[in-house]
């Protein structure tokens, strides 16, 4: 974690507190725990940007009668060190609420913890939908996408422009299974089939010929990637060393980001669709939001779950002060519940609201990836091909099987 001067600063003064007012500080302070990944598969989709984002959410809602203070660490992707970390957070360290989570595996241990200990967990770039179906609970919100939004908005549709038989590449995680299953559920609706998949080893696989070579003999005209991150760029990337795409095979990432298509770069990437529910330039108060962020995290690719972690915390904070200070920090549940009640509006995603069963609402956006020369400047990569309303992107409520809903 990195303590700026102000940062370093407040710790000081906060020591030379007697005891007691140290206490009345800590009963009057907010802290977020920023629980993502810092330097694996997932770093450029989360990590410093993430980071920033979040107290960018921090600084823009100012004071309100309580002070907010942000930590940062690196689950790794690992659950059991996630786990340790929240726990120590919760237990030691009085952190209210944890943002970001990123892997599934992850997420969904940290949302049980976080029911068990009444606190706050938001998770912004996780893709699992079980976490707003049977993995429920009161004190847990799923912010930016799921795995049956990119089925329904990405998968459908590439069946729709004759991509009829799948053979699926997946990580052998909760994520990759999530997303695997969902997209299968839209493909058949849509009349196509799946002649095969393979699951490949996550974290640690770098090498995909083997995969690849495998959906190839397949002789099916769509490939699905249910990976993200670094998985996603090397089979794409491999892919086009393997010459896949040229003949005939499409590829069908089902969960790609504006920093995945940065690192490709244009040439590679040009005609890959994918959905997103953010993207800077989408509208003018898209394009303000990105430049504030530049202004403090430098020129980076921005993509949904960055956007999601500035959304997610500036409405937390809101429900905070609706609240009072005191009653969001006795209980997780109760906070939630408030932020459930309030609309959501901000620079990144505009109106939208959550769900009993924490599922937060917003349209998703079908892009294609732009020819070289179609683009005109920096982190210009996507066209606009459909838009799915936010009442249509998601998981019907009755159909998630969230026994907040059942009850």
């Amino acid at each position: 974690m990195m303590l700026n001067r102000r940062t370093l600063l407040q710790a000081g003064a906060a020591s030379a507190l007697p005891l007691g007012g140290a206490r009345a500080q800590a009963a009057r302070t907010i802290k977020i725990g920023v629980l993502t990944d810092m330097s694996g598969s997932y770093r450029d989709l989360n990590g410093p940007t993430t980071v920033a984002c979040t107290r960018l959410a921090v600084q823009e809602f100012g004071a309100h009668g309580f002070e907010t203070e942000v930590v940062v660490a690196d689950h790794q992707n690992k659950p059991d060190v996630a786990l340790n970390i929240a726990r120590q957070w919760f237990d030691r360290d009085g952190v209210d609420m944890v943002v970001s989570l990123a892997a599934s595996s992850v997420a969904l241990a940290v949302a049980e913890l976080a029911r068990e200990k009444n606190k706050v967990a938001i998770a912004n770039s996780t893709a699992t939908s079980d976490l707003t179906g049977k993995n429920c609970t009161p004190n847990t919100i799923h912010w930016v996408f799921d795995t049956y939004m990119l089925a329904k908005s990405t998968g459908a549709a590439t069946v729709r422009a004759g991509g009829d038989t799948w053979f699926f590449v997946t990580a052998d995680y909760a994520f990759g299974h999530s997303l695997e299953r969902d997209t299968i559920a839209f493909v058949n609706a849509a009349g196509g089939r799946v002649v095969g998949q393979v699951r490949t080893p996550f974290p640690g696989t770098t090498d995909f010929s083997s995969y690849l070579l495998q959906a190839q003999a397949s002789r099916a005209k769509v490939i699905g990637l249910a990976n993200a991150g670094t998985d996603t760029v090397n089979c794409i990337k491999q892919a086009a060393e393997f010459g896949i795409t040229r003949r005939g095979i499409k590829l069908a990432s089902m969960l790609m980001f504006l920093p995945d298509v940065h690192s490709l770069g244009l040439q590679t990437a040009q005609g890959l669709v994918c959905t997103e529910s953010f993207y800077w330039d989408l509208n003018d108060r898209t394009r303000a939001f990105t430049r504030r962020v530049h202004a403090v995290a430098g020129q980076v690719a921005l993509c949904m779950n960055h956007a999601g972690d500035y959304s997610s915390t500036l409405h937390y904070l809101k429900a905070v002060a609706s609240l009072g200070v005191q009653a969001a920090k006795a209980s997780g549940a109760d906070t939630v519940a408030r932020m459930k009640a309030m609309p959501t509006d901000d620079d990144a995603f505009g109106t939208g609201s959550i769900r009993p069963d924490g599922r937060k609402i917003h349209p998703a956006f079908l892009f294609e990836v732009k020819k070289p020369e179609e683009s005109r400047g920096a982190f210009d990569y996507y066209k606009l091909l459909q838009t799915t309303p936010a009442e249509e992107a998601f998981r019907p409520l009755s159909e998630g099987g969230c026994p907040l809903v059942r009850a």
